[in-house]
């Protein structure tokens, strides 16, 4: 095929043509309904109703978010908490830090396995993660290599749906089985990540280097020391990353990414195919991609505003965001406002506390300042341009963008660090709903279009 050819060929696959256009046109039209159709026939948009309280559609051990509590018989909002198998995320990570080791290990287990684990528990759980902290033969040289992508994300996915064919019991999903796939997955994730971003740089004339992680090396250890070349970090660079995969694991089981593990599992189909159908959940802006929006957003913003400590100057910024002036043009202030936490996210209260230490070591005390400010800011702007069905507050995607370009971590991984450890709880997941439930998740759909006669083509 001629370089002509293939230009004409890739014309036609990539680009919007008149007639994609006019067809996109007759699909927005007859595709759309009537807001208010919604509100008429008790719609749950989002399986959530005004104030934010989720469609109750299962039951779980796994956590609990919980933002509201009872006064006088009246449920209120308070400020959030995260409980891992009743567990108080904040105990969790106090506990961990003043023990002086690190957290992913020990929450996993909890996650998984439903106690906290002992010295030896833990111990023997580290030694099994550690043993399968390896790929397939050849796997790197012909499935990562091959095509790198720009996106990690659909990276991983791939990876992940050809680790099916390595499997001979990829079918499987007895619990036994399921749990190795889980392991696997949970040990493997890393790498695959990290290899990933390293062949899509290999492609673009960069060198390659492809390490073996460190059986002596915590998970977030490993990730930092396969990342750089010259396999160097501080300690509190890694426990800093460590923090954030444990703030990250889980968060209910009615989070995006988590329903549809239980939507996909609920099939009976593998886990290879319901770990891509979760990380394709959790690429989207509005879930796991959000706290890249967060960053390009501040960018922006720095660009614009031109004295960071002027608070009209800043709220001029927010102001704009919302009337769709600036960055995207979606009327959003990306980091601000969650589905469920009205007061406070408890990760984002955790996040906070380390990430101004860290700011201060690493030079970077102003942008945590303007971070600090939009904080404050955004939530009075949001109530004045919106109309409130409750409170509005940082959540943890605020914050861990600052975080991991801070690490050094490049924008191409932070939704794939979210996924490496949300792995965790998309794993307990799977396995409460295997373990619980044998009913296909089905909700139903009001139908909307009228019945109509088939009309015959020649007297259309």
């Amino acid at each position: 095929m001629t370089n002509g050819n293939n230009s004409n060929v890739e014309k036609i696959l990539f680009d919007i043509t008149p007639k994609i256009q006019e067809l996109a046109d007759l699909c927005e039209k007859n595709n759309e309904i009537d807001k208010e159709l919604f509100t008429k026939y008790e719609v749950k948009r989002g399986l959530r109703d005004l104030n934010g309280k989720g469609v109750l559609a299962g039951l779980t051990n796994i956590s609990d978010v919980c933002a509201t509590k009872m006064v006088d018989g009246k449920e209120v909002p308070c400020a959030g908490n995260l409980y891992y198998r009743g567990y108080n995320i904040k105990d969790i990570v106090k506990g961990f830090l003043e023990a002086n080791h690190y957290g992913f290990e020990e929450t996993a287990y909890l996650l998984l396995f439903g106690d906290l684990p002992n010295p030896k528990e833990l111990s023997e759980f580290h030694e099994t993660l550690v043993e399968r902290r390896t790929l397939p033969p050849n796997f790197v040289r012909d499935v990562i290599m091959k095509a790198p992508s720009s996106d990690m994300m659909n990276s991983l996915s791939r990876s992940i749906l050809n680790l099916y064919s390595y499997d001979s019991k990829a079918d499987d999903t007895s619990i036994p089985n399921v749990l190795r796939q889980c392991m696997n997955l949970i040990s493997q994730f890393p790498m695959l990540m990290v290899y990933g971003y390293h062949a899509y740089n290999y492609r673009l004339g960069e060198d390659l280097y492809i390490y073996a992680p460190s059986p002596e090396l915590s998970t977030a250890e490993n990730i930092l020391m396969m990342l750089r070349e010259d396999r160097k970090y501080t300690e509190l660079e890694a426990k800093i990353l460590d923090m954030a995969l444990v703030l990250h694991m889980d968060h209910g089981g009615g989070n995006n990414s988590t329903f549809t593990t239980h939507v996909v599992t609920s099939s009976g189909t593998d886990t290879y195919s319901t770990m891509a159908a979760a990380m394709a959940s959790l690429k989207g802006p509005k879930h796991g991609g959000a706290n890249i929006k967060v960053t390009q957003m501040i960018t922006e913003m720095k660009e614009v505003v031109k004295d960071w400590e002027d608070d009209d100057e800043v709220r001029n910024y927010l102001e704009g965001l919302l009337d769709k002036k600036y960055f995207d043009k979606k009327g959003l202030i990306y980091g601000m406002g969650h589905a469920i936490y009205s007061v406070s996210d408890p990760r984002a209260d955790i996040f906070k506390k380390f990430v101004k230490q860290l700011a201060h070591e690493k030079g970077y005390d102003k942008e945590y300042a303007l971070y600090e400010k939009v904080e404050h800011l955004a939530p009075e702007v949001i109530s004045q341009k919106r109309k409130m069905y409750k409170g509005v507050n940082a959540n943890v995607d605020f914050y861990s963008g600052l975080v991991y370009g801070m690490l050094g971590i490049p924008q191409k991984l932070y939704t794939p660090i979210f996924a490496a450890a949300r792995v965790v709880g998309w794993s307990a997941h799977r396995l409460e709903e295997l373990k619980n439930v044998d009913k296909i998740i089905r909700p139903a759909y009001k139908p909307l279009a009228p019945y109509r006669e088939y009309i015959k083509m020649e007297d259309r």
